[in-house]
C-alpha cells in the first residue's frame, strides 16, 4: 500500500490526552494544510476552560504605565488590525517519546499547529496605557483559574499568567481575536488571547483578561517553577523561563509502526519549524542515521511559520524494520540535535526521533 492509499485511513480527529483540563493533539500524520483547520488545531489546557460572556468582558492594562485602562473587545476590533501566520508548539510537544517516562501531558508529537491569527499589536494596546521608563516586563494574565496539585505549589487558586521581556512585548505579539478567519473558539482562548510568534504556546496566554507592566522580572508559578529549564549562566546552574521554540523537524508520514511496501516508491514527508530563525535545510536519514539526504522545501518561507518538505524514498526490497530520521537547521546554522538534551527536563524535545516501519 502507497502513501496515497493510507492517507484515506488515517484518522482525521483529535486525540484526546486528558479530559479535565481538556487536552487534545492533532494526529500528526494527518499533517495536509500548511493552515491547520481550526477543528484540528491542538488544544493545551491547564485548568477548565472559563465560560465568558463577551458583552461584559474587558481587558484591562495596569502597572507600570501613565495611567490604567480598559478596552472591550468592540474596541479592540475598530484598532488597526493584522493578520499574521504562526506555528504555534506545546512546550512538552513529543513528552511520550522520552526515556525513562516523566510527568506531565503524555504528548505524542501532534500538539502542534499552524494558523492564521488576526487581532491587534500588543505594542499599539500598550501605547494607549502609556509605559514608563522603568517596564521592564509585561505580564499576560487568563481568565483560566484552579489550584496546582504537584508540590511545590501556591496555597490557593491562581490564574493562569506568563511575562514577556519588553523587547518582546513591543515588537511583534499579537492580541487575536480571530483564528483562521472565524472568531476563536472558547478551547482557543475565546475572546482574546495572545499569540507570541517564533515562542512555544505557553507564551500564548489564553482568555486574556489582564495585563500588568512590571518594573521586575516576573516570577509566577508557571514563569518561575513549572515551565522551565537548567541552563549554565556565570558558571552556575540557573533555572530560566522556556521562551523561543527549538529548530525541529517532524516526519509525518510514514507514521511509527506503519507497514511500507518492499521495493515501492514512498513520499516520505512532513514540516520543519523553530524559533524566529527560518528553517534553511532538511534532511533526511532512511538507514537510521548512517547517511542523510537533503530533503526538499516546499513552498515559499513565511515568517514564524512551519515549513512542509519531503523526500521520495524507494522502500528497500529486502523485508525487516527500518529507521526513518529527519533534522533542520535553521537560517543562524543552528541543528537539530541527534540526542536528547538533559537541561531540558520534560520540555523542548527537539531531538531527532526515529521513525521505525515495518517492510514488507
Amino acid at each position: 500500500m502507497n502513501s496515497t492509499d493510507m492517507d484515506t485511513i488515517v484518522e482525521d480527529r483529535l486525540i484526546s490526552r486528558s479530559e479535565e483540563p481538556v487536552n487534545l493533539e492533532m494526529p500528526f500524520a494527518s499533517l495536509r494544510e500548511f493552515v491547520t483547520p481550526n477543528e484540528k488545531f491542538y488544544v493545551r489546557c491547564h485548568f477548565p476552560v472559563p465560560t465568558i460572556d463577551p458583552t461584559g468582558w474587558k481587558l484591562r492594562i495596569e502597572g507600570a504605565v501613565s495611567a490604567p485602562v480598559e478596552f472591550t473587545l468592540d474596541q479592540l476590533r475598530a484598532m488597526p488590525r493584522h493578520t499574521i501566520a504562526a506555528t504555534m508548539e506545546c512546550a512538552g510537544n513529543g513528552r511520550s517519546h522520552l526515556e525513562p517516562k516523566v510527568k506531565g501531558v503524555a504528548w505524542d508529537i501532534g500538539a502542534v499547529g499552524n494558523a492564521e491569527w488576526t487581532g491587534v499589536l500588543l505594542r499599539d494596546v500598550l501605547a494607549h496605557a502609556g509605559l514608563r521608563t522603568d517596564a521592564q516586563e509585561v505580564v499576560l494574565e487568563g481568565a483560566d483559574r484552579g489550584a496546582i496539585k504537584e508540590p511545590p505549589r501556591p496555597p490557593n487558586d491562581i490564574n493562569y499568567a506568563r511575562g514577556l521581556p519588553m523587547e518582546k512585548a513591543s515588537r511583534d505579539v499579537l492580541l487575536a481575536f480571530e483564528m483562521n478567519g472565524e472568531p476563536l473558539t472558547p478551547e482557543h482562548g475565546f475572546p482574546l488571547r495572545a499569540v507570541v510568534p517564533g515562542w512555544f504556546g505557553m507564551a500564548s496566554v489564553k482568555w486574556l483578561q489582564r495585563i500588568v507592566v512590571t518594573t521586575q522580572p516576573f516570577n509566577g508559578y508557571y514563569q518561575s517553577i513549572d515551565y522551565t529549564y537548567w541552563e549554565e549562566r556565570d558558571g552556575m546552574p540557573t533555572l530560566v523561563p522556556l521562551a523561543e521554540m527549538r529548530v525541529k523537524a517532524q516526519i509525518a508520514r510514514p507514521h511509527m509502526g506503519e507497514v511500507v511496501a518492499a521495493g515501492q516508491e514512498y513520499r516520505v514527508h512532513g514540516a520543519a519549524w523553530g524559533g524566529e530563525d527560518d528553517v534553511a535545510i532538511v534532511e533526511v536519514s532512511t538507514d537510521a542515521g548512517a547517511t542523510w539526504k537533503a530533503a526538499t522545501l516546499l513552498g515559499e518561507p513565511v515568517k514564524n511559520a512551519w515549513r512542509f518538505w519531503e523526500l521520495d524514498w524507494t522502500a528497500p526490497a529486502d523485508r525487516g524494520t527500518y529507521q526513518l530520521m529527519a533534522r533542520a537547521t535553521d537560517s543562524a546554522g543552528r541543528i537539530q540535535p541527534p540526542h536528547r538534551i538533559a537541561e531540558y527536563g520534560t520540555y523542548m524535545i527537539n531531538h531527532v526521533l526515529p521513525i521505525r516501519v515495518e517492510v514488507r
